[in-house]
Parts: C-alpha cells; structure tokens; sequence
C-alpha cells in the first residue's frame, strides 16, 4: 500500500463570506443573492483543505484574530479534520467578501490586515522536520527559514518579502503569469530550484536549473465548472504533495493541474473527494 506523503501549510486564514450571484453588482446596483454561507478560507486554509483532501491529514500553522471570528476559523478547520497549530493575535480576524458568479469566476473584497504566523511565535515548528512537503503562503523570514527543515518546500509569489528575507532557496515558487499580484523577478527567481507559472486553459510551465523546462497540459475537467475560489492554491498545495510524494516537477504539475481542475468544479471552500482523483490515477497507471 501506498503511503501518503505528509503535509503542511503554513500561512493566512481569512474568514469569508461566500455570495452566490448571477453577476458582479455593477456601481449602484442592487443585486439579490442566491446563497450564501460563511467558512475558513483564504489561500492558506484552502490549501490546508486540499492537502487533508489528497493526503488524508494535513496541518496548518496559521495565526487568527482575537475575535469570534478567529475562533470560528480554527473550529471551521478543525471539523474539517486538519490539525490546526495557531497563534492568537490581538487583533481582529481579516475577513473577506468573495462574489461567485454564473460565469464561475470569484471576485473578492479583503477587509483588515494580514494575519500570519511569525518564526518567533510558541509553535511546535519542529514538526516540519517530519514533513515531506509544506506549502507556504504567508509568514516572516523565520517562519520560511523553519518550514525549510521539511523534505520540500513549495511558496506563493505573494510571500515576497519572507522569500528575500529568509535566505534559504525553496523546491519551487508557484504562481500564475498572468496575476501582476504574482509576478517573478530576478530576485525572486533566485529564491526558488523551480519557477512553475500557470496558464490558465493553455496549461503552464516549470523554469528548473541548468535552464531545464517542461509544460503541462490542462487537465480536463470532471463536471460543470462551478467557481474558481481556491484553484490556485490548490494547484500550488498539489505541487508540494507530488514533489513530497517524489513525482518529481513534472509529475507534480500534472497532478496539480487535475487537482486545479477538481476544485473548480465545486462550490468554494469545498474542495471534493481528491483522494478518489488520486485512487483514479493509480489505477491509470496500473492498467497502462
């Protein structure tokens, strides 16, 4: 039997409110909502959701306000199986409005500051030395310099300032090409082994040394798209489980890609059944 690689995010958690509508309210529009629900999301915590998907167990080190708020965040992933390790900043949790339309598209208003976990908070950081891959999305320098005793590291371009402050080089800095929120430069191309860039429908991809390169193709998708909240965090989170897993950058984009693909066919913050994607995928090669 297979043995799941062991995993971990550490990064921002935000508490968002999910509106369901058939369009973005244009500027002085009143727009009645379909559905709507609240839940522990954000880029860190969706990863956190797709990593306990794929692998069956996932932690989290995050930090979260000292509100009712932050308390439902950590209870929201706790249900959810992950094992949360957080610290409680005196300040209020950052929450988010995210507007899923009919086009499948997610369209997001962030309100308050950034919490995430710093190297020097009181968190049991040693046990990232057992982890095969961690995915990070936010933290200080100490904190990156911390998940680098896992087996691999994957980032978020978004973590800018942590990269050129940490001083260690990560497995690979996922993002998208086309996000100016995620954009590499030479900088922050040295603090990476690997670049993997997304494209969207086009598939994407990976810069390694030596000037090494490959693409991916998009996967196809297993049902009607429904929104695109989290795809690319659980494209990035998928990256860290295949190279924990030792599929390598190629293998690892490419089972990324059909986790990205999963996920866009559910209601956000689900992410599905991925345990089946990966089941499916066994079986694939067991018969080829």
């Amino acid at each position: 039997m297979t043995v799941a690689p062991r995993v971990a995010v550490v990064g921002h958690v935000e508490w968002v409110d999910f509106l369901v509508v058939p369009h973005v309210p244009g500027q002085g529009e009143i727009l009645h909502v379909r559905e709507a629900h609240e839940a522990a999301a954000g880029g860190g915590a969706m990863a956190a959701r797709a990593l306990h998907a794929l692998a069956g167990r996932c932690t989290f080190f995050c930090a979260v306000g000292k509100d009712l708020r932050g308390q439902a965040a950590v209870a929201d992933l706790q249900e959810a199986g992950i094992d949360v390790r957080t610290v409680v900043r005196r300040r209020k949790q950052r929450r988010a409005v995210t507007h899923l339309d009919d086009a499948a598209e997610r369209t997001i208003t962030v309100l308050g500051e950034r919490l995430v976990p710093r190297g020097a908070d009181d968190l049991p950081w040693g046990l990232l030395a057992e982890v095969d891959g961690v995915y990070f999305t936010g933290g200080d320098g100490l904190a990156l310099r911390r998940a680098r005793a896992a087996r691999s590291v994957v980032a978020t371009p978004r973590a800018r300032d942590a990269l050129l402050e940490a001083g260690v080089v990560v497995d690979a800095i996922v993002g998208s090409s086309s996000d100016q929120g995620e954009v590499v430069d030479e900088d922050l191309l040295a603090c990476g082994r690997y670049l993997v860039q997304t494209e969207g429908a086009r598939g994407g991809t990976w810069r390694g040394p030596d000037g090494t390169t490959g693409r991916w193709g998009a996967a196809p998708l297993p049902g009607e798209p429904v929104d695109a909240y989290g795809c690319g965090d659980s494209f990035a989170a998928a990256v860290a489980y295949g190279l924990g897993a030792g599929l390598g950058v190629q293998g690892a984009c490419e089972l990324a890609a059909r986790v990205g693909a999963a996920v866009l066919c559910e209601r956000a913050p689900s992410v599905g059944d991925l345990g089946a994607l990966l089941t499916a995928d066994r079986d694939r090669r067991n018969t080829e």
